[in-house]
């Protein structure tokens, strides 16, 4: 899918079945592939217990944002004093600048429905785009972990809500 976003446009909506299955094919170019979507099961993503949200531009889907467990990488300590926030974007949007806009847009929204006292992002460590744009956003680097399941790196940011 070949799309020009307007970052006005961003916008976070209901995560539909077809949203769902779409996500589901999605996959990145390495090193990036530790974020691919294929083994995800739509039907998990509908659940709202993990709080999946479509991000969309006027009606196209382009990523995702979760809050609550999907955003949490086992291997951290994590507790309650945040909402762990995460998410996607459609492959062939990635290193196009519109990360900061799609994160900024669930931040919004996430603060609007879930009113946390924090959020908190878990960020792969090779993963410096990512790493810059949640600085830029009022991140910052609360520790780093080894994730269990392969021992790679991650660096865990958190951004106070001023509550």
């Amino acid at each position: 899918m070949s799309l020009l976003v307007d970052p006005a446009s961003i916008r976070i909506a209901p995560l539909s079945r077809a949203h769902a299955e779409d996500v589901a094919t999605w996959r990145y170019a390495a090193p990036y592939d530790v974020y691919d979507m294929t083994d995800a099961d739509p039907d998990e993503l509908l659940d709202p217990v993990l709080g999946f949200h479509a991000v969309l531009a006027g009606e196209e889907l382009i990523g995702f944002r979760s809050f609550g467990p999907d955003g949490r990488v086992p291997g951290w300590d994590y507790d309650d004093a945040a909402l762990d926030t995460g998410g996607g974007l459609r492959p062939s949007l990635t290193g196009q600048g519109l990360g900061r806009s799609v994160i900024a847009a669930g931040l919004d929204f996430g603060r609007a429905r879930f009113a946390p006292a924090a959020f908190r992002v878990t960020v792969a460590s090779f993963n410096a785009r990512a790493r810059r744009t949640v600085e830029s956003l009022g991140f910052e680097v609360v520790g780093s972990f080894a994730a269990r399941r392969d021992g790679q790196p991650f660096d865990v940011l958190v951004r106070d809500e001023g509550r």
